[in-house]
């Protein structure tokens, strides 16, 4: 497995080759001793997926307090999306910066993303499923957002979204204090 930082502290872009032959493909997409190696503490504890029937889907900008907050290990398995990780860790060289990356099921890439990040995506395809391995029980009590196109952050999203939830339509923008 190859860990490519990304301009955000602990961020990290996952990739593993996929060993093809006549029957398909096979990629290794999760290994606690390359993250180890790469000096990536983390552990699974739950997997989820998120299926996505429309292209321009957006979900997020979502984290967890502490002490609830979560690692994740995001990936695409069907069909591609535009990932976000937004750095809010006060302290942090990243703090209120952003990066994305396309993430695909042909590319078989993940994004890594250390407590304290917020997260979100797009949808670029149809039928576009995400997998999340994330290392803590989901707490509903500690489930923050923010509003996906907050000026604070002026994130750059590649499409306009065309369906979005109201509970991510309504987030407030974010505040410091």
């Amino acid at each position: 497995m190859r860990f490519d930082p990304t301009p955000l502290p602990g961020v990290f872009e996952v990739s593993s080759p996929a060993q093809e032959d006549a029957r398909g493909g096979f990629r290794r997409t999760w290994c606690a001793e390359s993250f180890a190696r790469a000096g990536v503490e983390f552990m699974p504890f739950q997997a989820s997926l998120s299926t996505n029937p429309h292209a321009y889907t957006l979900r997020g900008m979502h984290w967890q307090d502490a002490p609830h907050g979560e690692q994740k290990l995001v990936r695409c398995v069907a069909g591609a999306v535009w990932d976000v990780a937004l750095d809010l860790r006060p302290g942090s060289p990243g703090f209120r910066r952003w990066h994305g990356v396309r993430l695909s099921a042909e590319a078989g890439n993940a994004l890594f993303l250390p407590r304290g990040v917020a997260h979100g995506f797009l949808t670029l395809t149809p039928g576009a499923v995400v997998d999340y391995l994330i290392d803590a029980a989901y707490a509903p009590q500690a489930a923050r957002g923010l509003r996906w196109n907050d000026p604070a952050f002026a994130v750059h999203w590649p499409a306009t979204p065309e369906v979005i939830s109201e509970r991510d339509r309504s987030w407030p923008d974010f505040s410091d204090g």
